[in-house]
């Protein structure tokens, strides 16, 4: 049996349970993603809170790093074993568990050189900068930013990627 942490009402720490999960195989388009490290977002608490309503009970958590059990039919961009990372908001809520079964579409295989942690830590911050300094604003050498909070997540990521280009 698989476990989750989920909460059936809303309010302070105390509403969250460790429960056991029947994950079930994946559908068409969908994969099994087992769990090494699971990110933790200030968000997180407004989901618990009810200040982000979700329709309760529901898991906690939108960003995760594991590794792929299994694979629905149509599935071409990840295969069981594949080191995979993934990010989200409502679409991906339920991170806080063991095993879950997630879309495979928005899945990134993980490289080799990057731990569990570090991408389950910074995958939303990661694509957030990208985001910023490439489709927002295709950030080049002699280009000036401003970063109002250079000491948050993505201000961290920006500055030093800003300064290696």
């Amino acid at each position: 049996m698989e476990h989750a942490v989920r909460f059936h009402q809303t309010g302070g720490p105390e509403v969250l349970r460790w429960e056991d999960v029947d994950v079930g195989s994946p559908g068409p388009g969908e994969a099994l993603v087992q769990h090494v490290a699971v990110g933790l977002n200030f968000a997180d608490a407004y989901f618990r809170s009810g200040l982000y309503p979700v329709q309760l009970p529901s898991g906690i958590g939108v960003e995760a790093a594991g590794v792929v059990k299994a694979v629905g039919e149509g599935v071409t961009n990840v295969a069981p074993g594949d080191r995979v990372t993934y990010t989200g908001f409502l679409d991906t809520l339920g991170a806080y568990c063991t095993e879950r079964i997630l879309r495979a579409a928005p899945l990134i295989r993980l490289p080799d050189g990057i731990s569990y942690e570090t991408a389950a830590a910074m995958t939303m911050r990661g694509l957030t900068s990208a985001y910023l300094m490439r489709r927002i604003w295709p950030l080049k050498a002699g280009d000036s930013i401003l970063l109002h909070a250079a000491a948050g997540g993505v201000g961290l990521i920006v500055s030093q990627w800003a300064k290696l280009l």
